[in-house]
């Protein structure tokens, strides 16, 4: 764009020439500024047309243009949701041997073969990863209301079993008869016990625990909790898994052990829940992902006696 001087066209019907560059103006003008009617370079010219001609033989060759059906295939046939499915199958085929082998061994068993171990514990973490992670974190050091699955502090049982039954039909899961399940008494909400009496019984639960002295608070409260509490978690409050009651007498608490939250677990009672796996993922992803918790470091010993695992078929 330049400022030039106003030149009349030679001739009616001819552009004015711009002097100093001998190019014809458009004919347009703004505020007595004029366009030249300066040609593209030739090798942008030749890059333009070499994309539209790309471009042609693209959507002809792929998948390009949006229709209600769906969208062209393509000549080609090529598609990225295609390749894929491929990929996937060719994966799924290269570990179908292995997969058949996890799912027709007993999870008591998979330890007794290294290489069934190591591919069900990598099967497992993958799975850990898309699906516990959310709630147990990624290193499953869990948090406030979620497990820590590196401790050995079990609900229902750390043997390799007992976590596949709690991670395939979850805690508390209506839909499922097999579901984990217990519910704590809301001692306060429901006026089963006073708040003096819910002191006591969070005094002696402190106790218990190694938090506190015995004190006059806890000697009330330890015949409290015979009375109330001992039926689930054991006269020596040590828990019972049967019921999922958790130990009181170690250092590990799911919701704080501090006599606050003590006191708030005691008068509204804690309903944690966990999705039963069993209606998103397939039993061998389930065993999988069991025998991966189990290994965290608070695994236990399965209760039967350990066989022999079968041959495992090379990848």
């Amino acid at each position: 764009m330049v400022e030039a001087p106003r030149i009349p066209p030679a001739h009616a019907g001819t552009p004015a020439v711009d002097a100093p560059t001998g190019t014809s103006f458009v004919g347009h003008e703004w505020d007595g500024i004029q366009e030249l009617d300066t040609p593209m370079p030739r090798w942008w010219l030749y890059i333009l047309y070499a994309t539209i001609v790309f471009a042609i033989i693209y959507v002809v060759l792929y998948p390009a243009i949006p229709t209600p059906s769906g969208g062209t295939p393509g000549l080609l046939g090529w598609s990225t949701h295609g390749e894929l499915a491929g990929d996937l199958a060719a994966e799924q085929k290269r570990k179908g041997p292995m997969l058949a082998a996890i799912a027709r061994t007993p999870i008591e068993l998979i330890a007794s073969n290294p290489q069934l171990l190591r591919a069900a514990e990598e099967g497992g973490r993958s799975a850990f990863k898309v699906n516990c992670v959310q709630c147990h974190g990624a290193g499953a050091a869990g948090g406030n209301g979620y497990p820590n699955l590196n401790d050995d502090d079990w609900l229902w049982g750390g043997d390799p079993a007992a976590i596949e039954q709690t991670l395939a039909h979850g805690i508390r899961q209506p839909d499922d008869a097999a579901t984990r399940m217990s519910q704590m008494p809301a001692f306060g909400r429901d006026g089963i016990l006073m708040p003096v009496e819910i002191a006591d019984v969070t005094s002696y639960v402190r106790v218990v625990s190694h938090q506190e002295p015995m004190t006059a608070s806890g000697r009330r409260g330890q015949a409290l909790f015979a009375t109330n509490c001992a039926v689930c978690h054991g006269d020596n409050a040590a828990g019972g898994r049967s019921v999922g009651a958790p130990n009181l007498t170690d250092a590990i608490w799911l919701y704080g052990g501090s006599r606050d939250k003590l006191t708030q677990t005691i008068t509204n009672a804690r309903y944690g829940m966990m999705p039963a796996w069993n209606t998103r993922l397939d039993p061998v992803t389930i065993k999988m992902l069991a025998t991966y918790v189990h290994s965290l470091g608070g695994g236990e010993a399965p209760p039967a006696p350990v066989q022999q695992a079968a041959n495992v078929p090379p990848n």
